[in-house]
């Protein structure tokens, strides 16, 4: 079976396998075209000289070539047996779409969004109702709380195509830079790589620490920005004093608060938390630089370049995969992460990854695990939308095998590049 392949570094052919339709493809218009010198004869081969080759448009092409193969999801990068793929073979036909030319430009490392920022995307309850009070039902509490009214915004209900990304090792690379696993499966220096992954993660600390109740959250994460709303009562935080309203002491039942923990009082002031991380996750989800000042800001940025100098450019390449995303009508990006949310949300930020996911959109799998992530998710936007996995891993495979869903691996970085050529040729 013949197939073609760049020998550029970090470039791959995008698997035929996506055409489930005949003639789906006589009306793309494609954007790519192959190497200079190919053969049809079941490879592929390029010559170069310099390592890196020129593009051009190449006459002999025939887009009918991508009609002779079965509609097999299997990834050419990976063996089928070790890595089935649940893509059958009509979950994709709804993407195969005439082909929209997409700006190819270079995403930067900080990705600048100055429109304004999109509308809640979430039915979780946020707009706040001062002085309707709702009586209880026989509760446990059994006390009056402020009821939060709950939208479901159209948004989301027009949603066609979810995307939910792993971020570490996915989006950015950290982890493997701490362990080593990244220098020694590259063939770099350990000790560079572990150097760059401990000053950046005392970066997302600091932030987390200092700005989003990181010391407070610890041990109270939450799956949602907005699990805690329904506690909210609205309260003006303008002039509210968060270390001083007794909620580190929770513990002793005689401080002046008389605040215990677990209780009305506590939950209140843990929904406040929550509700100042939502609104300093928005005021500077494009503009990091006013939150950590000049000087820290300056050094992130050095940092960032370091690690995309060390790492190929791997945030870049997912960045653009994100942007093409954001870009489009009625797709939107999902971000279901490992870590704490709190933690999460400082990496989001920092990576200048705030202009593509929304901080509702955003999970937390800490406490009750991705697939159960998975079925929340399904459960707010319906069935209605196709559900794509973006991930590194063997967990968010499994989960998303659980309901049916497609699964794209990225351990590589010419796993980044195809996936920003399938989105280009709008075959996802």
């Amino acid at each position: 079976m013949a197939s073609y392949s760049f020998s550029s570094p970090g470039y791959v052919n995008i698997p035929p396998y996506y055409n489930t339709t005949p003639n789906s493809c006589s009306g793309l218009n494609f954007q790519y075209s192959l190497p200079e010198s190919y053969t049809t004869n079941g490879t592929s081969s390029v010559s170069t000289s310099s390592g890196t080759l020129p593009y051009s448009t190449q006459p002999a092409f025939d887009p009918t070539y991508y009609h002779q193969f079965p509609p097999s999801f299997s990834y050419p990068y990976y063996p089928s047996s070790a890595y089935p793929s649940p893509y059958t073979s009509n979950q994709l036909t709804t993407a195969l779409k005439p082909s929209e030319e997409y700006q190819n430009e270079s995403i930067p490392l900080s990705i600048h969004d100055h429109s304004n920022p999109s509308t809640s995307n979430s039915p979780s309850p946020s707009i706040k109702i001062d002085g309707k009070i709702c009586s209880t039902s026989k509760s446990k509490t059994n006390r009056n709380r402020n009821k939060i009214q709950q939208l479901s915004p159209d948004l989301d209900n027009n949603i066609e195509r979810i995307f939910i990304w792993d971020l570490d090792e996915t989006i950015i690379i950290l982890h493997s830079l701490l362990t080593g696993s990244y220098a020694q499966h590259y063939q770099k220096d350990p000790q560079a790589a572990m150097n760059l992954g401990l000053r950046m993660e005392e970066i997302i600390f600091n932030l987390a620490d200092t700005n989003l109740f990181f010391n407070d959250l610890e041990e109270c994460d939450q799956v949602h920005i907005d699990d805690t709303s329904s506690d909210d009562n609205g309260q003006d935080l303008s002039n509210y004093n968060f270390s001083t309203d007794g909620f580190n002491s929770s513990s002793s039942s005689s401080n002046m608060n008389n605040t215990v923990r677990g209780g009305v009082d506590w939950m209140r002031k843990l929904a406040f938390r929550y509700r100042r991380i939502k609104d300093i996750y928005n005021n500077y989800r494009m503009d990091i630089q006013h939150l950590l000042g000049q000087q820290k800001y300056e050094e992130l940025r050095q940092l960032r370049l370091d690690i995309e100098t060390f790492t190929g450019s791997w945030l870049t390449l997912a960045s653009k995969a994100l942007n093409i995303i954001k870009q489009r009508k009625n797709c939107i990006n999902v971000l279901v992460t490992t870590c704490p949310l709190v933690q999460g949300l400082s990496k989001v930020l920092l990576h200048g990854l705030g202009s593509v996911f929304d901080v509702e959109n955003i999970y937390s799998a800490t406490k009750i695990g991705r697939d159960n992530c998975f079925e929340r998710i399904h459960t707010r936007f319906g069935r209605k939308p196709t559900y794509v996995v973006i991930g590194d891993g063997r967990d968010e495979e499994l989960a998303a095998k659980q309901l049916n869903w497609p699964f794209w691996r990225i351990n590589e970085h010419q796993n980044l590049t195809a996936l920003v050529h399938a989105l280009e040729w709008q075959f996802l």
